[in-house]
């Protein structure tokens, strides 16, 4: 195509190279340009027959490298042909190798699904026959002993249960009968700790109340039949009814003054009744405990009108009248609290901040001691919970807070609250600490007893020398009062510091109550 073309532009040229000389030498030379025409057309015809033959031979060398580059193309071709079909060849040999290898898994998986059903079907047989077996082993069972299997397994664990216990309740009383036929060689020293117990007077002054008696025929009656009325008021009171040769007294014994004060009241409305028996003691009783409350709610609110302190809630002040009846290291814990309200009043009124909020921070600082008895923690924590409960104000529960110095003070009326609570414990004859061990010791041992399983209540008496615990008789067997006792004994042991010996008194009594309509 390149030599046609460059043909095509010569002659175009040499064309238009002979018109322009035509026309050049026209007008003079035309006979030169006749003579020479002839030979410009042989040269043009042979300058075109060389373009000719030029363009020939360039045509056959096109052509040549155009097969050779053909053919080399054709070759190159041929060779990746070639190799891809060698390698699709062996790509195809190898997935036919895989086929036979998935092919020869894929049969060996069936045969074994077989064999494994084959099994598993056995196996079923197996567990049905076995299972038959075994529910005609339980009816054979069931048939011969007369109960259910669930009934023969509770059956045979009560039998267990119950010969354990009589054997372990056997074992502690032949232990308990040895350690009583040593007990006279320890005699003189019970006696000594006896008497170190007894050596403090002012304990048997604050933890009595002598009841004074018409006559001694009264207290035959208050003994009721084989014990009965005298049994009936110290369980339902806690306290320890006394009758000596005391002429026409009768002494009352408790470390709980809200007890000791209840049986007082209600020995009292007995004697004037001259009723006595169980029935009418119990009713006594509820009446001297209403009598008791109403009492604490005037003390509290008597409390409140003597510090100036008003506003408080009607629970605050049932808790302030409770505070009468408890006392801390010898003191009365509603005095020690007025006269520490008074105290702020007067310290705020000198450095002039807030004398009433001072008074009512001072007032129930202490208010935890009211409930201490009942639930666990200190007293100031329990203070705490009942300001926060009761709304008071941030002042109030960081005084009650940081009266002993366990937190920071964060007022001026905190620190005040410190203070008058060092004067009043601090001034000459405002408290005793050995009343106040004698206290928590007799409570500590009312609450080791009442920590067991199947205790409805129970009593710390005879000024600590002895425990009497009530169990509930459907959940506490016979065998169980045995174990009880002697695990009550060994805790107390473990756990308490006394001189002497405490006596641990069970007792498992039934009750039954109808009415006449």
């Amino acid at each position: 195509m390149k030599i046609v073309v460059f043909i095509l532009i010569t002659v175009v040229l040499l064309a238009v190279t002979g018109y322009l000389a035509y026309k050049a030498g026209y007008a003079g030379r035309i006979k030169d340009d006749e003579q020479k025409i002839g030979s410009a057309e042989q040269k043009a015809r042979e300058i075109i027959d060389n373009a000719l033959k030029t363009a020939e031979e360039k045509k056959r060398e096109g052509l040549l490298e155009v097969k050779e580059e053909s053919i080399r193309t054709k070759n190159e071709l041929e060779r990746e042909t070639k190799e891809r079909r060698s390698e699709l060849q062996r790509q195809e040999r190898r997935l036919q190798q895989k086929e036979e290898n998935v092919d020869k898994k894929t049969d060996a998986i069936e045969k074994k699904e077989a064999s494994l059903q084959v099994r598993e079907e056995a196996l079923n047989k197996q567990q049905e026959e076995v299972s038959k077996l075994n529910e005609q082993r339980l009816q054979e069972l069931e048939r011969i002993s007369g109960l259910t299997s669930e009934q023969a397994k509770e059956y045979l664990l009560k039998i267990v249960e119950d010969d354990v216990k009589h054997e372990t309740a056997v074992l502690v009383k032949d232990l308990d009968q040895k350690a009583r036929e040593e007990a006279g060689k320890r005699a003189k020293e019970y006696v000594v700790n006896a008497i170190q117990r007894c050596a403090a007077d002012h304990v048997a002054e604050t933890t009595i109340s002598v009841v004074p008696l018409p006559s001694d025929d009264m207290k035959g009656r208050i003994i009721g039949r084989e014990g009965r009325n005298i049994r009936t008021l110290e369980t339902l009171t806690g306290v320890d009814l006394i009758i000596d040769d005391t002429p026409e007294a009768v002494v009352l014994s408790a470390f709980d003054p809200v007890r000791r004060e209840i049986a007082r009241i209600a020995l009292e409305k007995l004697i004037v009744d001259g009723r006595i028996h169980p029935a009418r003691i119990e009713e006594m009783v509820e009446k001297a405990q209403n009598e008791v409350e109403n009492t604490i709610r005037e003390e509290g609110e008597a409390a409140t009108l003597e510090t100036g302190v008003h506003g408080l809630h009607p629970e605050l002040i049932k808790l302030l009248g409770r505070m009468k009846y408890r006392t801390s290291f010898g003191q009365n814990a509603l005095k020690h609290s007025i006269e520490v309200s008074l105290l702020c009043g007067l310290l705020a009124a000198e450095i002039g901040v807030d004398v009433r909020l001072a008074k009512r921070a001072g007032l129930l600082h202490d208010i935890g001691k009211a409930i201490d008895h009942e639930k666990e923690g200190s007293h100031i924590q329990l203070g705490v919970e009942i300001c926060r409960k009761y709304k008071e104000s941030a002042v109030v529960i960081n005084s009650v807070e940081s009266h002993h110095g366990d937190v920071e003070p964060q007022s001026l009326i905190a620190c005040l609250v410190q203070a008058a609570d060092t004067i009043s414990a601090a001034r000459p004859g405002a408290r005793r600490e050995t009343l106040d061990a004698y206290t928590n010791r007799l409570k500590q041992l009312e609450d080791i007893t009442n920590s067991y399983k199947g205790v409805e209540k129970s009593f710390a008496v005879q000024a600590g020398r002895e425990v009497r615990i009530m169990v509930v008789p459907e959940q506490v067997s016979d065998d169980d009062m045995v174990l009880m006792a002697r695990d009550i004994s060994k805790q107390i042991e473990a756990e308490m510091n006394y001189p002497g010996q405490i006596k641990v008194n069970v007792i498992r009594e039934s009750r039954v109550i109808d009415y006449a309509k």
